[in-house]
């Protein structure tokens, strides 16, 4: 049984608001015109203004002067600085990572349209996010390099195109009609960070043993559950929690459990046991939302395998190396492409690998704001036996 209903002309309890939870507590999703990095200023600015004791013996002018301008020149030099950091930002978010990302969004076209693509550069060459980032980010291979499609909270159903040159982002079409996944109450859109590990392909040659389902033929899929709402065409470095197997329409579709390594929770995640203590009823809303996202659109539940269980971060190693070593075969011609392009820049062993001159058919990034969408994309859905 399924009702719908916007779940901005009702009432809304704490337990239909989507929250974060911060220090053991849960509060409210900030306003949407607010940036985590707005948020994070709410919260910590009381306590760096708090009034200190005054001083018991007077100020002269002259030093009340040099402290005014001194305490002016500070504030000059750090409102600088954050400028100059969100103009170099693709978005005004505030970000953990230790170092600036390689890699760059380069878009063409607007949001929420068919013209819309998201390439991937790197000092202003276009890569390939299928077959040019690597997979792992470190030699040890305990970083990994996630291609960010989705932003969390967000319903645009946005994946790398497998078959366009250089494998941009752009938004999924459906019977001519630009994709978006519905609101399942009390789900917001999805409810992590969603993209994909470059260089990794769900074979759909080899049925799993355990699954007993063929590879989708997409790279791996992967959720990272971080505190930071992500960007499109971002490139995180993560760690590896576990993984749950999706059966979508009798194929595997593999979903990894990841976290930022620059996330302030990363240390105390290690495997997948530390997200249930942590950051309890996650997983189990993880399963539910897969489970029934597809029920509005008029489809069944998915199913899982293992019961729906979500296997440990050594079961989902493995998986990364099958699909890693699948990629491999892929990417030297040892696997049948069917319509897959293998175009890349920086795979010497690719008989697919292209001269720098091809390039140019490239378009220079633009900036455009998203364009409008139907209000019907905010309207909840409310589905019989689901509940968190």
């Amino acid at each position: 049984m399924l009702q719908s209903s916007s779940p901005f002309k009702q009432k809304l309890s704490p337990r239909t608001c989507s929250c974060i939870r911060i220090r053991n507590s849960y509060r409210p999703l900030p306003p949407a015109t607010h940036s985590p990095l707005s948020f994070h200023r709410q919260l910590s600015t009381p306590r760096a203004l708090a009034p200190t004791t005054p001083s018991p013996e007077p100020i002269s002018p002259r030093l009340l002067h040099s402290t005014s301008a001194n305490i002016a020149s500070q504030r000059s030099e750090a409102i600088s600085r954050h400028l100059a950091t969100a103009a170099s930002s693709p978005t005004a978010t505030m970000s953990y990572s230790k170092q600036a990302s390689e890699y760059q969004p380069r878009k063409n076209g607007a949001l929420h349209t068919n013209e819309f693509r998201c390439y991937i550069e790197k000092d202003g060459m276009p890569l390939s996010p299928f077959h040019d980032i690597p997979l792992y980010a470190n030699e040890q291979q305990t970083v990994l390099n996630m291609i960010v499609e989705i932003p969390r909270w967000s319903n645009a159903k946005l994946e790398i195109s497998k078959e366009e040159f250089l494998n941009p982002i752009k938004q999924d079409v459906k019977k001519g009609k630009l994709r978006f996944v519905r609101n399942c109450f009390p789900h917001k859109g999805y409810l992590w960070n969603y993209g994909a590990f470059p260089r990794t392909w769900e074979d759909p040659n080899v049925v799993h043993p355990e699954t007993k389902a063929k590879g989708d033929n997409d790279p791996l899929d992967v959720c990272e559950i971080g505190e930071l709402v992500g960007y499109t065409g971002q490139i995180k470095q993560v760690k590896v929690l576990g993984v749950m197997a999706l059966l979508d329409e009798e194929e595997t579709d593999w979903k990894i459990i990841v976290i930022d390594v620059n996330d302030p929770l990363a240390p105390k995640l290690n495997d997948i046991e530390d997200v249930e203590r942590h950051l309890p009823g996650l997983l189990r809303a993880t399963n539910e939302w897969f489970r029934i996202y597809k029920i509005p659109d008029g489809k069944p539940e998915n199913q899982f395998a293992f019961s729906g269980e979500c296997k440990n971060k050594k079961y989902a190693e493995e998986i990364i190396r099958e699909c890693s070593d699948a990629w491999e075969r892929l990417i030297t011609g040892k696997q049948q492409r069917g319509d897959i392009s293998l175009a890349n820049v920086t795979n010497l062993s690719s008989p697919d690998r292209v001269d720098p001159s091809q390039l140019a058919k490239i378009p220079p990034g633009q900036n455009l704001p998203p364009a409008p969408i139907d209000g019907s994309v905010d309207k909840w859905f409310f589905i019989s036996g689901a509940a968190v």
